[in-house]
């Protein structure tokens, strides 16, 4: 089994691209962040990237990958647990020189697998910071309960109201959204971020990712708490399903917090099904 490492996107994208389009859904965040390096520049996350990609032997077909984007923790692609665990003794083994591994995102099983043989290389301890369940979406439905209002895209003018939703959601569900800013400011641009409005303002904000090999990604979706319990989630969620299907979406996602039962619920009730369940994991010295 064999693991290459680069720095180089175009390789990444020549030795792996078609590996990652032949499952895109559990492989959705590798494919989008891999876009949107490719379309906004090597540093739009901070430090350039690391790639890599595995074949069982020598000359055979891609069977996984990784990327990562420092600061923020390597994301993995379905692969064999086998070759999760080589993959963080060959980064172990690279050492800070190449990339320093502080965290794991992945499929839960291809997580474990990877934090196990790190743990044990490096002399780590490992917390599970975020369990998530990726959701595809099967037959949209309307929310059971519809509330009022009507489904907007963001303007400029909701510029600032956006970047604050953004920092709120990425603090309470405990993740690293990077430069929020120009993310806002290139969703608007792109006619993806969607608002549900009702008296006269938005309640709810949810985002979609481009349609990609068929595949697009809904968030994050956030509802401020003072309009919670109302149904303005499920209905911005459903209002942005709808538009990305009108895009040539064949297969539309999203992931849940588990430990949240209320945002898991919802998004069934409107079409949802369960794929995988997923781990964010920090590393951490003893």
């Amino acid at each position: 089994m064999t693991w290459t490492f680069s720095t180089s996107l175009d390789d990444f994208r020549a030795q792996a691209g078609a590996f990652l389009a032949a499952r895109p859904a559990e492989n959705t965040v590798l494919l989008t962040i891999v876009h949107r390096l490719a379309e906004a520049g090597l540093d739009v996350f901070g430090e350039p990237p690391v790639f890599g990609w595995w074949r069982a032997e020598e000359g055979g077909p891609v069977g996984g990958a990784f990327l990562q984007t420092p600061p923020f923790d390597p994301r993995l692609s379905c692969m064999p647990e086998a070759a999760a665990a080589e993959l963080a003794l060959g980064l172990a083994a690279a050492g800070p020189g190449f990339t320093t591994v502080t965290g794991v995102g992945g499929a839960a099983d291809t997580v474990r697998a990877f934090a196990a043989a790190w743990t044990a290389a490096t002399g780590t301890e490992q917390s599970v910071r975020v369990e998530e369940r990726l959701y595809r979406l099967g037959e949209l439905t309307d929310p059971p309960r519809p509330p009022a209002g009507r489904h907007r895209l963001a303007a400029p003018a909701d510029r600032e109201l956006a970047i604050r939703w953004y920092e709120e959601f990425g603090a309470e569900a405990k993740v690293e959204l990077p430069n929020v800013p120009r993310t806002v400011d290139e969703r608007i641009a792109a006619g993806s971020l969607h608002l549900w409005e009702d008296e006269g303002g938005p309640v709810a904000l949810a985002a979609s990712s481009p349609v990609l090999v068929g595949m697009s990604r809904i968030g994050p979706v956030y509802t401020p708490t003072d309009h919670r319990g109302r149904g303005y989630g499920s209905a911005v969620t459903a209002a942005a399903s709808a538009y990305v299907l009108t895009l040539g979406a064949e297969e539309v996602l999203l992931y849940t917090d588990l430990a949240n039962p209320t945002s898991n619920s919802i998004y069934q009730q409107i079409g949802y099904l369960p794929v995988e369940d997923c781990l964010i994991t920090d590393f951490r010295a003893q």
